[in-house]
């Protein structure tokens, strides 16, 4: 008899079974211009999405009930008679992923590693822009290397882009040894060279190494695109590693940390804090959507919550 396939454990590490698995649960979600009421994308909160853009249609005499702001005035005053451009919406639109797998990542203490996290919301995020007529791609990016896969209306490349993090995600482990580690700006300056205009960019990261540098290049994207940041923490409000040891490693180092002592812990608070307060920043100063998600949590629901669909069936 054969032996069944070896199943990584899906907290630690998500295979490419399991991400393809995630195409139904992603039906759960939507990321079209209208949002409900209680999503974090609302037109009523810091920021919205922009929408698909439009494509010039026809020029046609002016009806009642048109929008004054369609009339084309130069045509108008050719003419005599009052004419309206109509435009038609764009069927699909561009939409690039980037999903952080490096070993900083590789980190988790009580349900998920955060590179768990950040692969399935993706797939997740991939599969619903997909559905919704979008050309999706994505920048994986690792320690050492950055995969550039472009947006594209396909099955076959949605399917590439799975299978890129899902070999990404698997490839992490404890024992990984990073001589230097992959800048962070370095994934952006490749999304801003792809996404000129008119894109929607994910990112997925628990956003370590942020500089100035990362603030301006984000800032850049976001004027010309919908960019929606999606920071991936190990904690869920409230401390939750009180009482317990901890050993955190680097790739290299490793350090074995007493939780049960207040300093450490509330320094470590402090630190992930920090860190998600300044891309939270972000949305006030530059109206870009910030989507915090925890590795402490179950990926959809905390999706669900976020973009106000909780509790709600969709087709």
């Amino acid at each position: 008899m054969t032996e069944p396939p070896h199943r990584p454990d899906p907290r630690i590490h998500t295979d490419l079974a399991h991400l393809r698995s995630l195409s139904r649960a992603a039906r759960a979600l939507s990321f079209l211009p209208r949002q409900p009421a209680r999503s974090a994308l609302n037109g009523r909160h810091a920021s919205r999405l922009r929408g698909r853009g439009l494509n010039f249609e026809e020029l046609r005499n002016y009806q009642i009930g048109d929008d004054p702001r369609t009339i084309d005035w130069k045509v108008t005053a050719r003419t005599g008679e009052p004419y309206v451009r109509v435009y038609t919406e764009e069927r699909d639109r561009p939409a690039l992923l980037l999903v952080d797998q490096r070993i900083n990542m590789f980190f988790g203490t009580k349900r998920n590693m955060k590179s768990v996290t950040a692969a399935e919301a993706a797939a997740l995020a991939a599969f619903r822009l997909r559905a919704q007529g979008d050309r999706v791609g994505g920048i994986i990016f690792s320690d050492s290397a950055v995969a550039e896969l472009r947006p594209k209306a396909s099955g076959l490349a949605l399917n590439r882009l799975i299978s890129t993090l899902a070999q990404a995600n698997c490839a992490l482990h404890a024992g990984l040894e990073v001589a230097e580690s992959m800048p962070f700006n370095r994934p952006l300056e490749v999304a801003s060279r792809i996404a000129t205009t008119g894109n929607m960019i994910l990112i997925f990261s628990d956003f370590a190494e942020v500089d100035d540098r990362t603030e301006k290049l984000v800032r850049r994207m976001a004027q010309h695109n919908d960019v929606i940041l999606f920071p991936v923490t190990d904690h869920d409000g409230p401390p939750v590693l009180g009482g317990k040891r901890l050993v955190a490693s680097d790739g290299s180092l490793q350090a074995d940390l007493d939780m049960s002592d207040g300093v450490i812990s509330a320094r470590i608070e402090e630190f992930i804090d920090a860190r998600l307060a300044r891309a939270i920043g972000w949305t006030r100063k530059y109206g870009i959507p910030v989507l915090p998600l925890t590795s402490s949590r179950e990926t959809l629901p905390q999706l669900q919550e976020l973009l106000g669909l909780s509790g709600r069936r969709r087709r």
